[in-house]
């Protein structure tokens, strides 16, 4: 049976999930609606998928099972106002808005079947990594149909309290730019080796892959796997030695600490 989604926000995160529900069958192009308030947004996904469009955020909502706020945080109160009193009791509420804690939620739509999903950018490619909770009042068939939509998109997990979607937030919410750090920086250190930009951004890029890959299929752990490849008074070893000069390990540390302190201080 076919599920009614609609899609509060139409922007690259919503996109990405609408592709993944419809890649998987989740839902049909007729099941699903989407509400933006920029036309060309709306021309653009009905055109590519042959949703439902409108601007109009109640029309939206009306008879859907699954409704996604995918809106930016500013955004959100003035959405709740529009939404409230117009949800039905057994309708979902699927929030993936940053720093926004279900008690808001439930009270600016004054709604209780709620869940809070803190999702990654690999999302737009199927390889994402979803962090998820829930109200009580969410049973057992709507917890399966977020499982199934975010595996859609990659990996879940629930967790059952919500101080861990801010942690989340902090690990794997924030953590591809983490990554995009190292890869930008290790591309400019190729380049200052004389490495054209061209060649630094091939070596960097399928060494990222590689390694990733390796370490997904290894069946070990990353610090066995980096202690295979550091050989003694090597290579590997003097570049290591850098790293842990710099107190890497403690500096990565030291900004997830303070991404997690900023995702509670957007939540309050």
């Amino acid at each position: 049976m076919s599920t009614s989604i609609a899609f509060i926000g139409g922007g690259n995160m919503a996109e990405a999930m609408l592709a993944a529900l419809l890649r998987e069958k989740t839902s049909s192009p007729n099941d699903v609606t989407v509400s933006d308030i920029k036309a060309e947004r709306r021309e653009y996904l009905a055109n590519k998928y042959d949703v439902k469009t409108t601007e109009n955020n109640r029309e939206a909502v009306e008879g859907a099972d699954l409704v996604i706020l995918a809106i930016k945080p500013q955004n959100l109160d003035t959405v709740m106002a529009e939404l409230k009193g117009s949800l039905e009791t057994e309708q979902l509420v699927l929030s993936i808005i940053a720093g926004a804690p279900i008690s808001k939620l439930e009270r600016g739509l004054g709604h209780s079947h709620i869940v809070r999903v803190m999702p990654n950018t690999p999302a737009q490619v199927g390889q994402g990594m979803s962090v998820w909770t829930v109200t009580p009042s969410v049973g057992d068939t709507q917890k399966t149909l977020v499982a199934s939509l975010l595996r859609a998109m990659g990996k879940e997990m629930m967790v059952s309290d919500e101080d861990f979607i801010d942690k989340a937030t902090a690990v794997s919410g924030s953590g591809p730019a983490y990554l995009f750090l190292f890869v930008e920086s290790l591309a400019a250190a190729a380049e200052n080796l004389g490495f054209s930009p061209q060649d630094a951004s091939e070596l960097v890029l399928q060494t990222v892959l590689g390694s990733n890959q390796y370490l997904a299929v290894s069946g070990k752990t990353p610090a066995e796997l980096r202690h295979a490849v550091t050989s003694p008074g090597g290579t590997t070893a003097a570049a290591i030695s850098v790293f842990e000069k710099g107190r890497f390990s403690n500096l990565v540390k030291d900004a997830v600490a303070a991404a997690y302190q900023r995702a509670r201080e957007l939540g309050k």
